[in-house]
C-alpha cells in the first residue's frame, strides 16, 4: 500500500506544467513584404509556436479568414493576395480570442483537444473546458 505522499507525487508528476512568467501575453506582430501580387509572412511559424498551434490549424483559419488562398514554404506563409499586416494582425487577435485565451480566466494557457467530433478548449492554468468551432 502506497502512502498518501507517494500517490501525491505520481499525481503531481503526471500533470502538464504550467509555464507561469510574470510577463504578459505579447504576440509577435506579422513580418513579411509583398512580392508582386502575393504577401510573405517571414515570422508565420513564430507566431504558431507561440501560441502552441499546429502551424496547420493557425493557417487554415488564416486563409479562411482572409479570403485567400496560400501556403507553407520553408519558414514562411505565402498568400496569394496583397494583404495588409493591419489586417493580418486583426485576424490574428480573432485567433487568439477564439482558440487560445480562456473564458473563464483569460490566460492563454490553452490546449485544443478534440473529443469525438467536437473541439475542446482545454485550460491548463484553471482546469476550465469550452467548446469551440470544430470546422474552420
Amino acid at each position: 500500500m502506497e502512502t498518501y505522499e507517494n500517490l501525491l507525487e505520481e499525481a503531481y508528476s503526471k500533470v502538464k506544467k504550467v509555464e507561469s512568467s510574470s510577463d504578459r501575453f505579447e504576440v509577435p506582430k506579422a513580418q513579411g513584404h509583398f512580392e508582386g501580387k502575393k504577401t510573405y509572412l517571414t515570422n508565420f511559424f513564430q507566431i504558431a509556436s507561440y501560441l502552441r498551434r499546429t502551424h496547420g490549424h493557425f493557417q487554415k483559419f488564416l486563409l479562411k479568414e482572409l479570403a485567400t488562398s496560400g501556403q507553407t514554404e520553408g519558414e514562411r506563409l505565402i498568400l496569394n493576395n496583397r494583404i495588409s499586416s493591419t489586417k493580418i494582425n486583426e485576424k490574428i487577435e480573432s485567433y487568439i480570442k477564439e482558440f487560445v485565451i480562456c473564458k473563464e480566466c483569460g490566460k492563454p494557457d490553452t490546449e485544443l483537444a478534440k473529443e469525438d467530433r467536437l473541439t475542446f478548449i482545454k485550460c491548463l492554468a484553471c482546469g476550465a473546458k469550452h467548446s469551440v468551432r470544430s470546422k474552420i
